[in-house]
């Protein structure tokens, strides 16, 4: 066989199975999160978090809505090395930096409970 008929026979197969992909999985919402950062971001958004009396205040400071929580867990970076994950009872608190409409950079603080999530506070965040 040659080279020419293995690559016509490849890409038809792959075109087949990419149809196919897309037959059965395209109503759905099929996402794929692999990443440990993605993995936590989604967890929160699932969970549709709330807001605490703080965090409200301190982003009405600083003239943000609450549009911007939305754009940080969809955009956000996850800081591990600044998070509490090593917590023995079942809610575990994330630091998540992102930026807002004006370009400045804001940390959010994130309680994840098992089956609530609770915005604790939002800060400036400051380069160091």
């Amino acid at each position: 066989m040659t080279r020419v008929k293995r690559f016509a026979y490849f890409f038809g197969g792959f075109s087949v199975g990419v149809f196919l992909l897309m037959f059965f999985l395209g109503g759905k919402n099929a996402s794929c999160a692999y990443g440990p950062n993605a993995r936590v971001l989604k967890n929160i958004r699932i969970k549709h978090p709330e807001i605490s009396a703080t965090a409200l205040q301190d982003m009405s400071n600083h003239g943000l809505d609450t549009a911007v929580v939305s754009q940080f867990l969809r955009n956000g970076k996850v800081l591990f090395r600044d998070s509490n994950i090593k917590i023995n009872d079942s809610c575990k608190q994330y630091v998540i930096r992102g930026r807002a409409r004006d370009e400045q950079r804001y940390l959010m603080q994130v309680k994840n409970c098992d089956s609530t999530a609770l915005i604790t506070d939002f800060t400036k965040y400051v380069d160091n």
